[in-house]
């Protein structure tokens, strides 16, 4: 499998958690592809050195978002299709952005402020209105 895990005990982020936004950015920026397999639970337990309930508490989360699916005696498998992806891929912005805010408010910095700042860099990234 290309994409590659791992897990920090001490970041005060749930391992089940780290995993759930790992398989999401890998999917994201196309190191995992739709229709491929996942490790079984019980062998990315091994590999990172965690609770295979952990690894199993990810994977549910993740079906229960059809992120992936899982197919009894098959394995688990990166879901199908474009919306998913883009929606995959929204929720991996989403979780660096209320990162950033998150940040931004803690060290004092104020909404206009912030909001300036967000509208600067969307317009660096983003010129003349487009979406690439």
């Amino acid at each position: 499998m290309p994409a590659n895990f791992n897990v920090d005990p001490r970041s005060g982020v749930p391992i089940y958690v780290q995993l759930i936004d790992q398989v999401k950015r890998s999917i994201a920026v196309g190191a995992l592809h739709p229709g491929e397999r996942l490790p079984t639970v019980k062998q990315l337990a091994v590999d990172l050195t965690v609770n295979p309930n952990t690894v199993a508490r990810a994977y549910r989360d993740l079906e229960r978002e059809s992120v992936i699916a899982t197919s009894p005696g098959r394995g688990s498998f990166v879901s199908e299709g474009d919306a998913q992806t883009r929606r995959t891929v929204s929720d991996v912005a989403a979780v660096k952005l209320e990162d950033a805010v998150r940040d931004a408010r803690s060290i004092g910095v104020e909404r206009d402020e912030l909001q300036k700042l967000f509208d600067r860099f969307i317009d660096r990234w983003y010129p003349h209105g487009g979406n690439q």
